[in-house]
């Protein structure tokens, strides 16, 4: 049997992305620097073998990996699933706000003075999931309970069906938050992340039962597809 392992990128670089605005479940497309980017890492994942592809139900995940199988020799014939499971965050009431406004409301929930403060301390994600939940005046946005059995039962069955079937590598799209907060769930030590790039690939092995961390924030394939498109260019 081939060893399991999941390819899990985070999705392009948006327009919200850009703008500094918070994109949980609202959602906006790829900027053309954005596609360029993906473009890159599927260059890059050229060699790497898949058996399937998964990418969250969000218009921005789709369109990244749709990219991303454009680029592969076999895109064509790798299974594409979509599963809502593995989508971002719900916001509620504080969608589509400018980042330093939603950055304003949390403090009075978590005591610190500004996002750099926060990741400077040993805040949870668990807290920050309360505290998005008390400053949601539309009351939408998930329990961190139900938050966290979503991403974990999400990315747990895609591994275990594809052990089940063998093996191999699967390829998934993402969101920055949902994967630095899978990481916590797989080592409690991981520090809490938001700097997760656009384009980055984090890389686990599922065995037994078990996630093992391999890779965090490689952004090496979007590295080696630029090289691959300067040469294609020459």
């Amino acid at each position: 049997m081939a060893e399991t392992n999941l390819y899990i990128v985070r999705h392009g670089k948006t327009m919200f992305n850009t703008l500094a605005r918070v994109q949980g479940w609202c959602d906006t497309p790829l900027t053309k620097s954005g596609r360029e980017g993906i473009h890159y890492v599927g260059l890059g994942l050229q060699d790497t073998k898949f058996e399937e592809a998964y990418s969250s139900d969000s218009g921005r995940a789709i369109e990244t990996m749709r990219i991303l199988l454009s680029e592969h020799p076999d895109g064509k014939d790798i299974p594409y699933h979509v599963d809502p499971r593995i989508r971002e965050w719900c916001f509620g009431s504080l969608e589509g706000a400018y980042d330093a406004e939603m950055w304003g409301v949390l403090p009075r929930v978590l005591n610190f003075k500004t996002e750099d403060d926060l990741f400077a301390t040993d805040v949870s994600f668990e807290e920050i999931a309360n505290a998005v939940e008390g400053a949601d005046t539309a009351n939408w946005a998930e329990p961190y309970e139900q938050l966290r059995d979503r991403v974990w039962n999400g990315f747990e069955d895609i591994a275990q069906s594809r052990e089940k079937q063998g093996g191999g590598n699967v390829l998934i799209v993402s969101h920055g938050l949902t994967i630095a907060f899978l990481l916590s769930l797989i080592d409690s030590k991981q520090p809490v992340r938001a700097n997760l790039l656009n384009g980055s690939i984090n890389r686990l092995r599922y065995e037994n039962g078990k996630f093992s961390i391999r890779a965090i924030n490689d952004i090496s394939y979007m590295e080696r597809g630029k090289t691959i498109s300067d040469h294609t260019d020459e």
